[in-house]
C-alpha cells in the first residue's frame, strides 16, 4: 500500500495546488493521499485567509483523502523546523512517500545536494557565522553559505523559496533516517512570490493580493481555483463577515504592544538583542501593519522574521514554550481536520498501530501543545464578531470535517 504525504498550506486552495495532488498521486501510485496543513497561521507569519476547516473541505473536494494540523509550534517558524514538524506528522501516520513541488523538479539533484551540504556542513555553519556577524539577514547568510558550498547552482538552486522547503524536507528525512521516499514536481506557470496573475495557475501570493489590494470579486478569480475553493471562500466571508489579512489584527496587535511590559514583550519568541525597544518605539509611530513592519525592517530582520514575531506576539507565544516542544524528537499527537469516507477507512485501519494520539478535537488537559493551539486559534478569530465567531469556534470542539 502506498501512502503520498502533502506538506501544505493552501492559502486558499489553487488550480497549481490541484494539480500537485494530480501529479502527487501518480508518482508515487498512491492509494492515498494525507495532506499535513498549516492552521490559522503560517509560515511567513500570516494569518490565513480562512480558516483550518474551510481549507480542509476544499482540499478534500480536490483529491486529498486526509487533512491533518500541523502544530503552531512547527508552523510559524523557518524552514527546517517547519519541515520538522511536517515530515514527522506525516511518518506518524505512516506514509511512506512524500511529494513537493520545488522549482528544480528533479529528486536527484536534492539528493546530491544532500550528500555534498553534509559533506561541507561544517564549512556552512562558519560561513553562516561570518555573515551574521556582517549583519546580514539568516536567509541571506544561508544563501551566501550554499553558494561557497556550490548549492546555488542550476541544478539545485537553494535560493528559490519551494528548493529550500523542499531541501528541508530531505534533510529531516535523511538525517532521521526516516522510511519515506521524497519525490518532486517541478513548479509550473507561476513562481512562489509572484504578485501579478497571468494564467490559470497563479501563486497564492497573487491570489490574495487581488482579492485584499485589488479588491477583486472572488467569482472574477474562478479561473485560477477550482469551484469548491470559491464555494468555501464565499461560505466563510458569509460566516465571518471577512477575510482574513494583517490589517485587521493591526489595532489589536498595536495596543497589545503599547500596553505590554518591556521584559514581558523580551520574552516572547522571535524578539531578540533588545528588539523589544525597537518594537515598542515603532508601534507609537505605525499608521498601518505594512507601515509598522516598514519600520521595523532591517538588513538583519527581514519582512518574514518580523511578521512571525508579530504572530507570537498576537498569540503570547514565549521562548520557553517553542524551546520545549521543538526539541522533542517527534511530534507528541496528530490532529484529524478533515477526511473522505475512502480517507476515514484508512484512519481506522492504522490506529491502533500509531506511536502517538490521535486527536479530533479540542479539549482541555489532553496535551499542553493543544492549549498553545488553542490561544491562537483564539487569536485567530478574535478580529470576528461574537456571535459570527462562537459559530466559527464550535468546530474546534465538533471535530474534524467529513467530505462526501
Amino acid at each position: 500500500m502506498n501512502v503520498c504525504g502533502l506538506i501544505v498550506e493552501y492559502n486558499p486552495f489553487h488550480n497549481g495546488h490541484a494539480y500537485h495532488i494530480d501529479q502527487a498521486r501518480e508518482i508515487a501510485n498512491a492509494d492515498y493521499v494525507i495532506a499535513v496543513m498549516s492552521g490559522s497561521f503560517l509560515q511567513r507569519g500570516e494569518p490565513a485567509i480562512m480558516d483550518k476547516f474551510h481549507r480542509a473541505r476544499a482540499a478534500l473536494s480536490a483529491g486529498v483523502d486526509i487533512v491533518v494540523e500541523l502544530p503552531y509550534v512547527y508552523a510559524v517558524q523557518s524552514s527546517e523546523l517547519f519541515a520538522k514538524g511536517s515530515v514527522q506528522t506525516l511518518h506518524e501516520l505512516g506514509i511512506n512517500r512524500i511529494c513537493f513541488g520545488s522549482e528544480s523538479g528533479d529528486i536527484q539533484a536534492f539528493t546530491k545536494a544532500y550528500h555534498e551540504f553534509t559533506e561541507n556542513q561544517n564549512q556552512f555553519q562558519l560561513q553562516v557565522k561570518q555573515s551574521l556577524k556582517e549583519g546580514l539577514s539568516f536567509p541571506e547568510a544561508s544563501r551566501t553559505a550554499y553558494e561557497l558550498i556550490g548549492l546555488t547552482s542550476k541544478e539545485m538552486d537553494l535560493s528559490k523559496p519551494n528548493n529550500i522547503l523542499g531541501f528541508s524536507y530531505v534533510r529531516t528525512i535523511f538525517d532521521n533516517n526516516l522510511p519515506i521516499e521524497p519525490l518532486t514536481i517541478k513548479r509550473i506557470n507561476s513562481n512562489y512570490h509572484d504578485t501579478e496573475i497571468t494564467s490559470p495557475i497563479a501563486s497564492a501570493t497573487s491570489i490574495r493580493k487581488q482579492i485584499f489590494e485589488a479588491q477583486t470579486s472572488i467569482t472574477d478569480l474562478k479561473f485560477t481555483m477550482p469551484s469548491s475553493t470559491l464555494v468555501e471562500l464565499d461560505a466563510y466571508q458569509i460566516k465571518a463577515g471577512l477575510l482574513h489579512s494583517w490589517e485587521e489584527y493591526f489595532p489589536f496587535l498595536q495596543y497589545r504592544v503599547l500596553t505590554m511590559p518591556t521584559a514581558e514583550l523580551a520574552s516572547i519568541h522571535g524578539v531578540v538583542e533588545g528588539m523589544e525597544h525597537r518594537i515598542k518605539k515603532t508601534a507609537k509611530e505605525a499608521r498601518t501593519f505594512y507601515d509598522w513592519v516598514d519600520r521595523m525592517k532591517t538588513k538583519r530582520y527581514t519582512w518574514t522574521r518580523i511578521q512571525r514575531i508579530f504572530v507570537h506576539l498576537l498569540t503570547n507565544t514565549k521562548k520557553a514554550e517553542i524551546e520545549y516542544f521543538t526539541t522533542l524528537p517527534s511530534v507528541p499527537y496528530v490532529r484529524l481536520l478533515g477526511f473522505t469516507r475512502k480517507g476515514r477507512e484508512y484512519i481506522n485501519t492504522i490506529k491502533k498501530q500509531l506511536n502517538v494520539p490521535l486527536y479530533s478535537k479540542l479539549s482541555r488537559n489532553i496535551h499542553p501543545m493543544l492549549e498553545i493551539e488553542e490561544r491562537a486559534s483564539n487569536a485567530y478569530y478574535s478580529i470576528i464578531p461574537t456571535l459570527k465567531r462562537s459559530e466559527l469556534q464550535k468546530q474546534e470542539l465538533i471535530g474534524p470535517v467529513l467530505h462526501t
